[in-house]
């Protein structure tokens, strides 16, 4: 069984959420912030759950250096100018490397045939499209997996990945990436979490399972259960707990 994820609380939101959901800011030596979107930086650190815009509104403002200067309690902070960039890059690259550490573990289906024979017999537990699939493509493989749940005629579908098929490609060691199968539930969920946190800051928003919120804005996160066995940092600045 998993352990809870723990919560943390977005400096500049003030909404707690699993740290899962949410971004960690870390400081270099010589005080400038970077995204540590891992969470595996040593030190105190800060955390955000916001989207792009409004990440930038904030830097724009001076409240993000305002809060962070709450947070790590140090000397001088320096903002990188391409901040948002850096952290969408790094978000980005999270799910890729997940998504190729998934198929090295044999996790995952590429291949529209197989993909379809894992989704009719009831074995796929996440589909995900590249962005330049065809259309007809996606509606088939949509159709076997809504046929595999017995959920004909409902919206379930595969998720359009904002990335083509030859960074698909790349990320998987394999030829011709269009589509994907998550054969495993722990594998499905692991990319799941890694996908609503990229496209929740990158701000798109499609469902990944019609069952499932996934978070659609930053006053999403007040809404994340925190279940009885999470642990929840005291302290609003959300530094990193060792």
């Amino acid at each position: 069984m998993n352990a809870p994820d723990p919560i943390r609380r977005c400096i500049l939101l003030g909404e707690r959420a699993p740290r899962e959901s949410l971004i960690r800011l870390a400081l270099s030596p010589d005080g400038a912030v970077f995204p540590d979107v891992r969470a595996k930086a040593p030190g105190r650190g800060a955390w955000i759950g916001v989207t792009r815009a409004e990440l930038e509104t904030a830097i724009a403002k001076g409240k993000l250096k305002a809060a962070l200067a709450r947070a790590f309690k140090t000397g001088p902070i320096a903002i990188p100018d391409d901040l948002p960039a850096m952290i969408a890059a790094a978000l980005e690259r999270a799910v890729l490397d997940r998504l190729g550490l998934e198929a090295r573990t044999g996790n995952l289906l590429t291949g529209a045939e197989k993909i379809e024979a894992a989704a009719r017999s009831g074995k796929l537990h996440l589909l995900l499209h590249a962005a330049d699939a065809g259309t007809d493509g996606n509606r088939k493989l949509d159709q076997a997996w809504r046929v595999g749940n017995d959920e004909e005629g409902s919206d379930l579908r595969g998720l359009a990945l904002p990335v083509p098929r030859t960074i698909l490609a790349v990320a998987l060691g394999r030829q011709n990436v269009v589509h994907i199968g998550l054969t495993e539930r722990d594998a499905a969920r692991r990319v799941r979490e890694s996908l609503t946190r990229w496209l929740h800051f990158i701000g798109s928003h499609p469902a990944l399972e019609p069952c499932e919120s996934v978070s659609q804005g930053a006053s999403a996160l007040q809404n994340i259960p925190t279940g009885a066995g999470n642990s929840v940092a005291d302290d609003d600045t959300c530094e990193e707990l060792e």
